[in-house]
């Protein structure tokens, strides 16, 4: 990657070794700038983001900032209307009554400076309640990622609030659609998880489904029909070079690939002879190995976070329900025992839970259950919910959600994020109609 992160590290080891002595001297206090992310209710932490100092990029960084903290749920971000201290020096401590004064728990400055053809951005995060420096840190990059930069600035306010890894310099690929309902093109399309910087990877002349992204590399794997019909392949592509492989020339259609966690395979359903069965294949060797067979069809498989366990949707026992087994196959148990049927699992990278979507009473929705298929709770339901993906702290979730036109028919398809509570949900802005997201990791830097 041609971006380059300068962390410092010798400025950030004093920045950080300072606040940890001064916030084990003052626990309690300090706790009013972290979110207990074990407890079931909390309440989003006030922050106030100032625009960063020195260049003009400086308001729009800020600004990134304010929207990826705001839009998790956890934080709420005050008006810059409100803030009494104005022209903050970015090297000095602010005025802790005037934050306070605002209800403030912190505060976050920083500034811009330009280095040798890249730029410089420092920011630093300052505990309001306590009256001390909680983070800060340095980076230096080229002038046109500043975005990504921004994004990585929230994901360390993340982390020193909650504890917890953030998502925010994540990407998202999803099938863009465009057209008359009735015959629509259908491209793989990537962008940044706040649906900014999309391009297109595939060219819409045939139609491209299901994509994945590969938990370690950038890359994703993808189902695309041939040209003149013929059946479907999957595919892998690489997100910085766009270099696209087939996987294999399967007999039969191929189809809902997904990889496992450490990258090196991939799952997915191959239907032949009248079967539809999950396989494996391995990208070193490119060996495909059978995990089911039998007359149900199986399909949808996904990976357990450690990679032991294969949950999928069958029809075996009559209707569409989950399933676990082995991920070499056998020991298959059902989990799911909900009324309705179920679809479209995919688990937690955190290993806690399991997503899927459930049709019931002619409504879809998305939810959770634990891996035996306890705690079963709706997140979102509506016209028609599908597709959920995990962001990679696994503590979010994207779907797609359409929408009944005037006449009661499908409408607009739209991309949707939930957090884990159910109790935030937004739209996520895309160029055209989106279904079928699939969230990345946290990208290298």
């Amino acid at each position: 990657m041609n971006t380059r992160f300068d962390m410092m590290l010798p400025r950030r080891q004093t920045i950080l070794g300072g606040v940890a002595l001064a916030a084990g001297a003052a626990a309690p206090a300090h706790a009013q700038l972290t979110i207990d992310m074990t407890k079931p209710s909390f309440e989003p932490v006030p922050i106030a983001i100032v625009d960063f100092k020195g260049d003009k990029v400086g308001a729009d960084i800020a600004g990134v900032v304010r929207n990826d903290l705001q839009n998790s749920g956890l934080f709420r971000s005050i008006s810059p209307s409100a803030f009494i201290q104005q022209n903050m020096d970015p090297n000095a401590p602010p005025r802790f009554p005037d934050w306070r004064s605002v209800g403030a728990a912190g505060v976050v400055v920083g500034q811009v400076a330009q280095s040798g053809g890249n730029i410089k951005v420092d920011f630093r995060l300052w505990d309001v309640v306590v009256g001390q420096q909680a983070t800060g840190l340095s980076f230096t990059s080229q002038p046109d990622k500043w975005r990504r930069l921004a994004h990585i600035i929230a994901d360390a306010i993340y982390k020193r609030v909650t504890g917890e890894e953030g998502y925010f310099d994540t990407r998202v690929a999803y099938v863009a659609e465009t057209g008359p309902l009735g015959n629509r093109v259908k491209r793989i399309a990537i962008m940044d998880q706040d649906g900014f910087n999309t391009r297109y990877i595939t060219d819409g002349k045939t139609i491209a489904l299901t994509p994945r992204f590969s938990p370690t590399l950038q890359e994703i794997v993808y189902m695309a029909y041939g040209e003149n019909n013929a059946p479907p392949r999957v595919y892998l592509q690489n997100v910085e070079s766009n270099r696209r492989e087939l996987l294999g020339n399967f007999p039969g259609m191929s189809f809902a690939p997904r990889f496992s966690p450490d990258g090196t395979k991939v799952v997915m359903s191959i239907s032949a002879d009248g079967n539809t069965d999950i396989y494996e294949m391995d990208l070193r060797g490119r060996a495909l190995r059978r995990l089911t067979s039998g007359p149900a069809i199986d399909t949808s498989p996904s990976y357990s976070s450690d990679g032991s366990q294969i949950v999928f949707n069958s029809d075996r026992g009559g209707t569409q329900q989950l399933y676990v087994m082995g991920a070499g196959g056998g020991g298959e148990r059902r989990i799911s025992f909900g009324e309705g049927r179920y679809a479209t699992p995919v688990w937690s990278p955190r290993g806690d839970f399991i997503a899927f979507t459930k049709i019931s009473g002619g409504s879809f929705g998305i939810g959770v259950m634990r891996s035996d298929g306890s705690g079963e709770r709706m997140l979102a339901n509506g016209f028609l919910v599908e597709g959920p993906t995990w962001a990679p702290n696994g503590r979010v979730l994207m779907f797609f959600r359409q929408q009944p036109n005037s006449g009661g028919r499908a409408g607009s398809v739209t991309l949707h994020q939930v957090d884990i509570t159910g109790r935030f949900e937004r739209q996520v802005p895309t160029q055209t109609d989106a279904s079928d997201p699939a969230w990345s990791p946290l990208i290298p830097q």
